[in-house]
């Protein structure tokens, strides 16, 4: 068996492409090969595992970058993808980070669930849906995001110093396609001009 194959026998994913938690710990005996040497090469962003699969990493057990974990969250096929049409990463990576100002940015999904199915598949994107973060803000951005799928608690921009936690909804969210819309992460440059209107 090929290390992809190993794997999704040992977490056996349902019909939605979404798997429990597989520790580290447990590549162990008929599943060894998949131990990590230098990071989880069988699960990078293009291996066959990555292009069947949406994979989640999990580091929060121990200190330093080692992955403790690892999860499938779904299907990553051509109908219902991450993919970003040329035009529009062109475009994006012209542009500033629209929270650092820094140049050459990562290309950001404004919807930090990835739930609209429009927008994840290619030829129904529109510009919009992007915007430009440097790799921090990203890094950064993600984090915030996979706590709120987790909690179900938006992202408070209190944190950040602002006056308002955000400029549509509740603190408390149900996955729904828009929940990320009014957080200060879906699009920092529309909350500042809602501060600006509660000014």
């Amino acid at each position: 068996m090929t290390k992809t194959e190993l794997f999704i026998e040992l977490a056996n994913p349902d019909e939605n492409g979404n798997s429990r938690w597989v520790d580290v710990s447990e590549f162990i005996g008929k599943y060894s090969a998949l131990s990590f040497g230098n990071g989880a090469s069988w699960a990078r962003k293009e291996s066959t595992l990555a292009k069947k699969f949406s994979i989640e990493f999990d580091k929060t057990k121990t200190k330093g970058n080692r992955i403790d974990r690892i999860r499938l969250t779904g299907f990553n096929n051509d109908d219902y993808s991450q993919h970003i049409r040329a035009d529009i990463k062109k475009k994006i990576k012209a542009m500033r980070c629209v929270v650092l100002g820094t140049s050459n940015p990562e290309i950001d999904h404004k919807n930090g669930m990835k739930n609209e199915d429009r927008v994840m598949k290619n030829e129904n994107q529109k510009l919009e849906d992007f915007q430009p973060l440097s790799k921090a803000a990203n890094d950064a951005k993600r984090q915030f995001c996979k706590v709120c799928r987790k909690t179900g608690i938006r992202f408070d921009a209190k944190i950040l110093g602002y006056p308002m936690s955000y400029y549509i909804g509740q603190a408390i969210h149900n996955n729904e396609e828009y929940a990320c819309i009014g957080c200060y992460w879906y699009d920092p440059l529309e909350f500042k001009k809602h501060l600006i209107k509660k000014d």
